[in-house]
């Protein structure tokens, strides 16, 4: 469970980060985990942008995503979510306590 100011200093990093993953009309499918998956294990920190037809509610389908990834929702604005899994070993990002 991420902190106010972990969340804060997640959200600062990940403002210049370009979106890696898009959600379409097709949701949360098991190729879309796998792209998350690979993208999270390799950056620890990914924008995701979620299509017009990825469904009506953004917050469900975000935390849908994070769930689908088991990973840290950081951020939903507008449509794009901002999601955080530190890696088991040498993690890149230090969080602040």
């Amino acid at each position: 469970m991420l902190t106010g100011k972990q969340r804060r200093y997640l959200r600062s990093l990940g403002h210049h980060l370009a979106p890696v993953v898009h959600v379409g009309k097709g949701g949360i499918t098991e190729g879309l985990c796998g792209a998350l998956d690979a993208a999270l294990a390799l950056h620890e920190l990914i924008k995701v942008k979620l299509g017009d037809s990825a469904g009506e509610d953004r917050r469900s389908v975000a935390a849908g995503l994070a769930e689908a990834a088991a990973s840290e929702l950081v951020q939903v604005l507008g449509r794009t979510v901002l999601l955080y899994r530190a890696r088991p070993e040498e993690p890149a990002i230090v969080l602040p306590r």
